[in-house]
């Protein structure tokens, strides 16, 4: 079975059905948890702090960005093992829910294209 992981902005009111997956470090402000429904929080592939902190959502990073993101997914031992969660779970459709207000240029996009190419 093919997974499809698609980018989600967890406020957004209308939004797909399947496994919803947050992908920020950061709890999303204003989003309860119940309202969340959450079926997993991957804050451990997050972009660090570090790396989160420099890019600040600047489109114009987010060539550098994606590239540093890339470098340190693939150090993360923490990506296996939400790799089997999520096979586990065994949903056609992932939503990589995240906080931020540029739909384009976020982790949720970097992410879609990393899980997509390591999931078979």
């Amino acid at each position: 079975m093919m997974m499809e992981f698609i980018p989600v902005r967890i406020y957004d009111h209308v939004q797909p059905a399947g496994y919803r997956l947050l992908v920020d470090r950061l709890w999303p402000r204003g989003v309860s948890k119940v309202n969340a429904a959450l079926d997993g929080w991957a804050k451990t592939i997050a972009p660090s702090n570090d790396l989160r902190e420099w890019f600040g959502h600047e489109p114009d990073k987010f060539p550098e960005f994606t590239q540093r993101y890339l470098a340190e997914l693939d150090e993360n031992p923490a990506v296996a093992e939400v790799i089997r969660t999520l096979q586990a779970a065994n949903a056609p459709t992932v939503l990589l829910l995240f906080g931020a207000k540029d739909t384009s240029h976020n982790n949720a996009v970097v992410l879609a294209d990393y899980l997509k190419a390591k999931v078979k």
